[in-house]
């Protein structure tokens, strides 16, 4: 949905460039995660969690959303939550199969897509009610996980309950995709 009068392709929007900061983010994260910084990197998680919610409002707000907008903002919430997980994975702060089966949904998803395209059914991505609670429940587990490493703050209880509270939701929201696809492909074509 864009602004009347305004080009879908419109990059140079307020919250577009929110958005560009945030990929940008990602890699500042990350080194900030390899170099034992966690504290810094979870201010930066926090940074761009909001920066997600401000350029999302702000879009509605001003009437400037864009088709480059619409795909700009998952690639940069991707780009961070499956950054943080493998990095987290490798430095041993959230467990190695975690980050591998996020990343996994993730390839499998994008990967259905693309083979749905090439078969010819043209498809929307609209995200299931299941993902987007997959989404936030990967959110907090990352974020908590870099306040408890980050800052020393002792929760592990709390850590394991999200973790296994995100592996679930993971595996719900991945097969709830594949089956979805599989709908698609046994339906009749339009």
């Amino acid at each position: 949905m864009t602004p009347e009068g305004a080009p879908a392709h419109q990059l140079l929007t307020l919250p577009n460039l929110i958005t560009l900061a945030r990929l940008a983010s990602v890699p500042a994260t990350i080194w900030l995660i390899l170099h034992h910084r966690l504290d810094i990197a979870f201010l930066l998680f926090l940074a761009a969690g909001l920066s997600d919610a401000l350029d999302g409002w702000l879009a509605r707000y001003t009437n400037s959303r864009s088709a480059i907008g619409a795909l700009l903002d998952p690639v940069a919430d991707k780009a961070l939550l499956i950054s943080v997980y493998v990095t987290l994975a490798a430095m041993g702060v959230l467990p190695d199969w975690l980050a591998i089966l996020v990343v996994f949904r993730d390839v499998v998803i994008v990967g259905g897509l693309l083979l749905l395209w090439m078969l010819g059914a043209r498809t929307a991505i609209k995200p299931l009610y299941i993902s987007k609670l997959n989404t936030a429940m990967q959110l907090i587990l990352a974020g908590f996980a870099l306040f408890h490493a980050g800052f020393g703050v002792e929760l592990h209880l709390p850590l394991l309950v999200l973790i296994w509270l995100t592996a679930a939701t993971t595996l719900w929201s991945g097969l709830a995709y594949v089956l979805a696809a599989g709908h698609r492909l046994k339906a009749p074509p339009t």
